[in-house]
């Protein structure tokens, strides 16, 4: 089940899509969906997080707590409204498509993906680029 909290200034439309969407992508991985709460927030909130969970002290668009046991996905995902804002406007990008990326960038982490090396980045931006290609909305 795929939950969105929904805080501040975002409204999410099409959620059944993209339900959809993320679920298809999570069985692409060979992997069942269990749970994933996806949070929205502002940097102020997300920074907490990141100071209280990952002792970093800086802005991030998006946090990841992973609840995952075997194939079952589970977890959290915390983003920052305002870095999506941001960085859509910087990447000349619609929010929308900004906000998609972000969303299973978090979920790709949750299937075990990391972005720590410089190929790990590549390759997770090249799963982005799949995964956002199979939008149907």
């Amino acid at each position: 089940m795929i939950r969105f909290f929904e805080e501040g200034n975002i409204r999410l439309t099409n959620k059944r899509l993209i339900k959809n969407w993320l679920t298809s992508c999570v069985e692409s991985e060979g992997k069942y969906l269990q749970d994933i709460n996806f949070v929205f927030c502002n940097d102020d909130e997300l920074l907490d997080k990141n100071i209280k969970y990952l002792k970093h002290n800086t802005l991030t668009d998006v946090i990841t707590f992973d609840y995952s046991e075997n194939d079952l996905i589970s977890g959290e995902v915390y983003i920052s409204v305002d870095r999506i804002q941001e960085n859509a406007s910087l990447l000349n990008v619609k929010f929308s498509d900004e906000l998609n990326r972000v969303m299973i960038h978090g979920v790709l982490h949750l299937l075990g993906y990391t972005d720590k090396t410089k190929l790990e980045k590549v390759e997770m931006r090249k799963k982005e680029d799949d995964y956002l290609a199979l939008r149907n909305f």
